[in-house]
């Protein structure tokens, strides 16, 4: 780098420092001075020994994503090729895998918040928890999550090809999913009609309803109210909300969706060092104010659903079962920089819940500290990651196999009956090509059961833990409410 190119920088930098120190900067004079000419050192010496040419734009943006990774795993800098990208994918609709992804605390990689129900990445076996380790043969480390969702997001029918960790694997599977517009139904049953809409009552003897949440989207409150007047008029007595894998999403769905429960009182509230502080609270007529609920959380439970759950337990409308959510409670904001087209995307605040402890899990958060949302005393059903993964798989098996019937029996219901003639029929004609093609998946070249591996074993019957525990709270539950009421 030319000595006046440094000179410049260096005098760039103090009249930035001095703007800074006049707004109420912490760092003494002497000691900024002698931070920035040691950056602008680094610089030259890697732009003049370093074993290949690199741009000085490109250096100066690794060290702004340096600054923020350092940070947290939300914070990122976009520039001005990634600024139209990134646009596309806050307007409208594009064409991906349907995965939200974060980064693994212990490892520093792309770690797969969950998969959305009925998406490429879905179907194809990619389950919460999986680690990315490359994207099309390019690997990932460093990679943040905003740049893994440009690089993952692109036209509907193309390939992209994932080599993903499993837990419990020491190396990584290779599975290539082919890109699809996202837009899935954001609620869920547990089964379907002949007809082949969702049947939202799990025990029609109990009346019990059961709505699953896959993602907190524009439509979701909207979707929800629906379900809940169908099962209004069906006679519904309590209803189960599962939000299992939910990663999240808008603040105003889970907003939104929590004014359905909740006449009045605080939903949520956010706090930065440098943003006001905003509190979010319910303040119309509930429509369902009065109806028992019971939520189902897990380990993948993030953003929008722990603000749901929270808001849910403080108010002590709802019991919540099952594991402790991720801890994903932080809020960003975009702040436009000088060029006019890059911007970063900054964590601003974290959201509290009602009760007014903190929901995110911070960079060295401890098992100990307060952070997510925790089962109600009593009502933790944890589930070791094999048995995660059998009701992951038996999950979508039945999601398929719905799909694919229009009918399926309820989780309520035992388990099904023997079925001698198709278990005879499938063993007997091993060339039936449409359910080898529906059971199997290529994975690097070999093919064997999606998802299966020594540490990941095949789905066998659909086992639900945590769901039969929250059934069992609810009939408890409507069993001691008065019949009067």
């Amino acid at each position: 780098m030319p000595k006046r190119s440094v000179s410049s920088i260096l005098l760039i930098t103090a009249i930035g420092f001095l703007a800074w120190q006049g707004a109420g900067g912490a760092k003494p004079k002497d000691e900024m001075l002698e931070l920035y000419g040691l950056f602008v050192d680094a610089v030259e010496k890697v732009e003049s020994n370093y074993v290949r040419s690199v741009p000085r734009k490109e250096l100066l943006e690794s060290a702004i994503e340096g600054m923020l990774q350092n940070l947290d795993p939300h914070s990122t800098y976009i520039n001005t090729a990634e600024w139209k990208q990134f646009r596309r994918q806050i307007e409208g609709r594009f064409g991906g895998i349907g995965i939200q992804v974060g980064i693994d605390e212990e490892t520093k990689r792309l770690r797969v918040i969950a998969p959305m129900v009925g998406t490429p990445a879905y179907e194809a076996g990619i389950l919460a928890g999986d680690q990315i380790v490359e994207i099309d043969g390019k690997p990932a480390e460093g990679m943040s999550p905003d740049r893994a969702v440009e690089v993952l997001t692109g036209r509907p029918g193309t390939d992209v090809k994932l080599a993903v960790l499993h837990e419990g694997d020491e190396d990584p599977t290779t599975i290539t999913i082919t890109r699809a517009i996202i837009d899935v139904p954001s609620v869920l049953g547990d089964h379907r009609k002949p007809n082949d809409d969702w049947d939202f009552m799990i025990d029609k003897d109990k009346k019990i309803g059961y709505l699953r949440v896959t993602s907190f989207i524009q439509k979701t409150p909207e979707e929800l109210k629906a379900a809940l007047d169908q099962l209004r008029d069906e006679g519904v007595k309590g209803v189960i909300i599962d939000l299992r894998d939910d990663p999240g999403g808008l603040l105003s769905a889970a907003v939104e969706t929590a004014e359905l429960f909740l006449p009045s009182g605080e939903i949520v509230s956010t706090r930065g060092r440098n943003t006001p502080s905003r509190r979010y609270e319910a303040h119309k007529d509930s429509p369902f104010e009065d109806l028992p609920l019971v939520v189902i959380i897990n380990q993948n439970s993030a953003s929008a659903s722990e603000i749901l759950s929270a808001a849910l337990q403080d108010h002590k409308r709802a019991s919540i079962v099952g594991q402790r959510s991720y801890g994903k409670g932080s809020v960003q904001g975009l702040i436009d920089l000088d060029d006019g087209n890059s911007i970063l995307k900054l964590t601003i605040a974290s959201y509290y819940r009602p009760s007014g402890e903190n929901i995110h899990r911070f960079k060295n958060s401890k098992p100990t500290d307060k952070w997510g949302v925790t089962p109600d005393p009593g009502l933790e059903v944890k589930l070791p990651f094999k048995e995660y993964v059998a009701w992951f798989l038996g999950r979508r098996n039945r999601d398929q196999e719905s799909a694919a019937r229009g009918h399926r029996q309820p989780a309520a219901e035992p388990a099904a009956k023997p079925a001698e003639k198709p278990e005879a029929k499938k063993a007997e004609t091993p060339k039936d090509k449409p359910e080898a093609k529906k059971a199997e998946t290529p994975v690097d070249g070999k093919t064997k059961a999606p998802g299966a591996s020594p540490h990941r074993p095949a789905a066998g019957p659909f086992v639900d833990k945590q769901l039969d525990k929250a059934l069992e709270v609810m009939r408890a539950r409507l069993e001691a409410k008065p019949k009067s009421a």
